[in-house]
């Protein structure tokens, strides 16, 4: 038998190639691509640094109504068209344009009377004339300086003008709508300086009593009655006021002196 003399070791050596697959992105396909090869697809405004511009002086609609996004006086702003009427004044100022008239020019400057004014002097050594105010200093001064009142002209709310439904004439049959008397027929008699209309039922038909209300409270009818022979002078809105009685002074109590009782 042969043994072997060696041992014999076979090392197979097995290289791998890497493959590296580089993928590319394609286009997306947009709306310009697909109508034709021709059509050229707009491209965003970008300025020197990269950033892209907003075309802040469009407007567009809303609907089809013609509703738009901004308003004119919010265009207005937008636009800077304040600024640039006011940087057109100012260059036509520069140049000594005379033709355009700007809003300064347009307002005629309000003459002012000189402080002092020349008067002639007698005497022929006194200089002939002489400088004098034109308005005079006040003569006395106060010894207490006060503070002067700020007046503000405004109506009361008593005096500002009341307005009354063209409906609501004296004779006009109302139905009331609110309030205790709801439901029932009254007759306008009077409108009163307050805002408020003097109704009645009267009170001896359906028992609505003479009383103000208020015409939002009231819905007219086409009913009418003739009041123009009758006067109602008296009745206004000092004769609804509620006299109040007079409260005691309980110091003037003390030194009463009061009977005893026996």
């Amino acid at each position: 038998m042969s043994t072997p003399s060696a041992k014999t070791t076979t090392t197979t050596t097995t290289v791998v190639k890497k493959t590296t697959t580089t993928t590319t992105k394609q286009p997306q396909q947009t709306l310009g691509s697909t109508r034709g090869a021709g059509s050229k697809v707009k491209k965003p405004k970008t300025t020197a640094t990269g950033k892209k511009v907003i075309n802040s002086h469009s407007n567009r609609l809303l609907n089809s109504n013609g509703l738009m996004r901004f308003s004119r006086g919010r265009m207005f702003h937008r636009r800077a068209l304040h600024r640039i009427s006011k940087w057109k004044a100012d260059q036509a100022k520069l140049q000594g344009d005379k033709t355009k008239k700007t809003a300064g020019s347009i307002q005629k400057k309000k003459q002012r009377t000189p402080a002092l004014k020349k008067k002639s002097v007698g005497g022929d050594r006194n200089g002939k004339e002489r400088l004098v105010r034109t308005k005079r200093f006040p003569r006395y001064y106060p010894t207490e300086e006060r503070p002067k009142k700020f007046t503000v002209k405004r109506k009361r709310f008593g005096d500002h003008p009341r307005r009354f439904r063209s409906t609501l004439t004296p004779g006009t049959v109302v139905i009331l709508v609110a309030g205790k008397h709801a439901g029932k027929r009254a007759v306008v008699v009077k409108h009163l300086s307050s805002g408020l209309l003097l109704v009645t039922g009267p009170h001896k038909l359906n028992g609505v009593p003479l009383r103000r209300v208020n015409q939002i409270y009231v819905i007219a009818t086409s009913t009418k009655l003739d009041l123009s022979s009758t006067k109602f002078d008296n009745l206004d809105d000092k004769f609804f006021k509620r006299v109040r009685p007079a409260k005691k002074n309980a110091e003037k109590d003390i030194f009463d002196s009061k009977k005893e009782v026996k």
